[in-house]
């Protein structure tokens, strides 16, 4: 034990004291949990001599860049490997960071896509970890951490800006013994005091930690509010019957599995989707396992089968909001595995209309979308089942059978939508503007600004573009939804153009 406290304070006194600056990201709530290294060389260090010209990037033959990495290679995206090649890395950074996390889920699915994909650097990246940093910090933006994990470790992150990353998706996925582990062995990056005090209690060295504390008091290297939220985490019985630490702002992961151990967990509600994966634990309780589930499937960001399991894990105690949707999810997947076509006409309505109310009617179509269209579902329940299965995946066959039928639905969206799904818009005609320009789309030409990208090795940037031009949903203009979806077709995205119309129409 004596030796485990003196190492502590050994390595307390050998970090750096200079105050701790804020992580350079886009995303603002990163734990500062290590150390900055130091950018001012000391007096016996020659000068560096600056480089005149153009930027010259140097790296050992046969090395992957971090920018090539990815999860989703070009076969399964059907993205060539140079759609990143010719454009400006901080272009892209600024693209990706500019995306709405509730965005049209087509859109969304596309932008994670090509946050993921596997292709080829920028061949103009003065810092060959630019455009790698944007996607794993696009990717925590969107709540995708355990996709943003996976591509930090395929990667490679000992050093401390990809460290810095990985430890703080570990703290919210709950592998942070995983992470202290490794912050340990990899002495090279630095953990500053609260990371070094939160990592000695997961060993169980809750002396050692005291200690670190004590000694960080002592030569100034901790903070007031630092202070406050280690002492509650080290000894909550001393602080019994007072108030709680003072949450800080922004929330980090570090602050929030402290406040968690003296059970004082933050609500997410109002935190960054990250955020959200912590109230996934089993630990949680069911209601806010489910509010977390709906926030990320919305985002795109978890399995809906994931949501689906948690809505029917037990029986609704109560009514209203989250325990609405649950019951009706458990009605109809019932009537639906029962295949008894009756019930499920009746359960369809409340399950359509409490899903489209969260935001999560495309959710609720991927997963009962098909399904449905093999029940033989009576009127008026059978026009809903409709509008369902045009939302889903399989919407192509769907509605294959109705391509030689007339007078398909009543309602003039749905066979507009129809015709989407078919692919055939041929003496369609509409009056309403939302309608005039997904057929504008579908018939029209690109724009030339997004063609000339695409031609230019740039089409990813031309993607993401195109992606923005769509981020007020049906509300956007009406050019920009025609120009958005004739480009996506144009370069050979129709079945991500065609859902993306059917969103637009639908949801």
């Amino acid at each position: 034990m004596r030796a485990s406290v003196l190492a502590a304070a050994a390595l307390l006194c050998a970090a750096p004291l200079a105050a701790q600056q804020p992580p350079e990201s886009a995303i603002p709530w990163l734990s500062d949990s290590l150390s900055s290294p130091r950018t001012i060389p000391a007096p016996d260090e020659p000068a560096a001599t600056p480089l005149t010209g153009t930027d010259v990037t140097v790296m050992p033959l046969g090395q992957t860049r971090r920018d090539a990495v990815g999860l989703l290679s070009s076969r399964l995206t059907g993205l060539p490997r140079d759609a990143f090649a010719g454009s400006d890395p901080s272009r892209l950074a600024r693209l990706i960071a500019d995306q709405p996390t509730d965005a049209l889920p087509a859109m969304q699915d596309m932008v994670l896509m090509l946050l993921l994909a596997e292709l080829d650097p920028p061949r103009a990246a003065a810092d060959p970890d630019a455009l790698f940093f944007a996607r794993v910090d696009g990717l925590l933006r969107f709540g995708a951490l355990d996709q943003a994990q996976a591509l930090l470790e395929r990667a490679g992150a000992t050093d401390p800006q990809a460290f810095r990353r990985w430890w703080d998706t570990s703290l919210l996925t709950g592998f942070d013994t995983r992470a202290c582990d490794a912050m340990t062995a990899n002495p090279g990056v630095a953990p500053t005091l609260p990371a070094r005090i939160f990592c000695l209690t997961r060993t169980g060295d809750w002396a050692a930690a005291a200690l670190t504390l004590d000694t960080g008091r002592a030569l100034g290297a901790i903070t007031q509010a630092e202070d406050d939220l280690l002492a509650h985490f080290l000894d909550p019985e001393m602080f019994e019957g007072m108030p709680p630490p003072i949450p800080p702002r922004p929330m980090t992961p570090l602050a929030f599995r402290l406040l968690d151990g003296i059970g004082e967990t933050p609500s997410i509600s109002g935190l960054p989707l990250a955020f959200a994966v912590a109230d996934l634990r089993p630990t949680t309780g069911w209601k806010s396992q489910i509010e977390a589930a709906e926030r990320l499937t919305r985002a795109r960001a978890l399995d809906v089968n994931r949501l689906l399991a948690l809505y029917t894990e037990g029986r609704p105690s109560a009514s209203g909001g989250v325990w609405d949707r649950a019951a009706a999810i458990q009605r109809l997947d019932t009537a639906i595995m029962a295949r008894d076509a009756g019930t499920v006409a009746v359960a369809l309505p409340p399950a359509v209309a409490r899903m489209d109310e969260a935001g999560l009617l495309v959710a609720f179509a991927d997963l009962y979308g098909e399904a449905l269209s093999k029940l033989p579902i009576p009127p008026p329940a059978a026009n809903l089942a409709l509008r369902v299965g045009l939302l889903s995946p399989a919407y192509e066959k769907i509605v294959a059978p109705l391509a030689d039928t007339t007078g398909v639905s009543t309602d003039a969206r749905i066979a507009f939508a129809v015709a989407v799904a078919l692919g055939d818009m041929t003496g369609v005609a509409s009056d309403d503007p939302l309608e005039r320009a997904i057929a504008d789309g579908f018939t029209g030409t690109p724009p030339d600004h997004l063609t000339r990208l695409a031609e230019g090795e740039r089409l990813g940037e031309a993607l993401l573009e195109a992606a923005l031009l769509l981020a007020d949903r049906a509300e956007a203009d009406p050019q920009d939804i025609a120009d958005a979806l004739a480009f996506l077709r144009s370069v050979g995205l129709t079945d991500i153009a065609r859902r993306t119309a059917l969103q637009l129409l639908l949801s």
